[in-house]
């Protein structure tokens, strides 16, 4: 008689592992910004040596922890694998983030911020955004309709907070390389009632540069299917809290000083090259999980753009 009354062996196969959530492995990269869940330090990655991976944190402080550990990225858990390229320092001077220019970023360092599941909302997830996330759905087939943004750093911010439910609406984010390019970008894209185009624009406040090139727009051929709206700020980084980077507020730079390269001078962090701003943006972008960790004067105005580029047809 075959049959086995008491089933298989319980202790056969891989049994120690099942129900066991895997943990995903990155590798190491230079500036990747971690965090150690135990201490709750946080801070960029400056070296690798005897096993240990050096996290600096954003008042220049250092500290080490075991390479074999596990860190949080951006929100997830994750082990480390070995770096691709080297990690520490070389003659006192930093390697470049990237290969073409100071907004350049190491492939897959920036992505939507992970949705996170909340007690009271009764266990469901909810995107860095704050939405309620949707589950297993694959993302849609990109909208024609587009929302535009003044530069990179601006798309990587937009992406990491919004990023699920932009993929969920099928709408797709692209950056102009400045407000100037905005008229001769539209007549290339010539939008309509089904192509709108929704544009973010830094420092919006009324005489400045960017508030000229808006009302030009809006009141142009293509105002119709177009909106521009923008926040107060000098730089998207300022819709960054200072609190998340130990500030109360931002420091207030001189004209005379280029804005970001004075914002790093203030926080003592490298500011010779355009490498240091792509790195210090990459460890003040770190710090930004949710919506929380942003100013209202952003949050509305992208929410703006989203409902714009989205609404149904009539």
């Amino acid at each position: 008689m075959d049959d086995d009354r008491y089933g298989s062996d319980v202790l056969s196969g891989d049994w120690r592992s099942q129900g066991v959530k895997k943990v995903r492995q990155v590798p190491l990269e230079r500036d990747m910004v971690l965090e150690d869940p135990d201490s709750g330090w946080a801070g960029a990655v400056v070296g690798l040596e005897a096993g240990n991976v050096s996290l600096e944190d954003w008042k220049g402080r250092t500290r080490a922890f075991p390479f074999t550990g596990q860190f949080l990225l951006e929100g997830e858990l994750v082990t480390l694998g070995r770096p691709q390229a080297p990690v520490g320092r070389s003659g006192g001077a930093r390697p470049a983030a990237g290969s073409t220019g100071g907004a350049a970023v190491p492939a897959g360092r920036i992505g939507a911020a992970p949705a996170v599941r909340h007690a009271s909302d009764g266990g469901r997830l909810r995107t860095a955004s704050g939405s309620f996330a949707v589950e297993q759905q694959r993302a849609r087939v990109a909208l024609p309709s587009r929302i535009m943004v003044e530069g990179r750093h601006d798309a990587e911010l937009v992406e990491k907070v919004w990023g699920a439910d932009l993929r969920v609406e099928g709408v797709v984010v692209e950056y102009l390389e400045g407000v100037d390019n905005l008229a001769e970008v539209l007549d290339e894209f010539r939008p309509s009632r089904d192509r709108r185009v929704g544009v973010l624009v830094d420092h919006l406040v009324p005489g400045s540069k960017e508030s000229r090139f808006a009302d030009a727009v809006m009141r142009g051929k293509w105002g119709a299917h177009v909106l521009v709206v923008g926040h107060p700020f000098v730089d998207v980084w300022q819709s960054v809290k200072p609190s998340r980077l130990g500030l109360t507020e931002w420091p207030t730079i001189p004209r005379s000083i280029e804005w970001k390269k004075g914002i790093l001078q203030h926080l003592g962090w490298p500011a010779d090259e355009q490498a240091d701003v792509a790195r210090a943006w990459q460890r003040i972008l770190g710090q930004v999980r949710t919506f929380a960790d942003l100013e209202p004067q952003l949050l509305g105005r992208v929410e703006e753009l989203i409902d714009f580029v989205t609404e149904p047809k009539a």
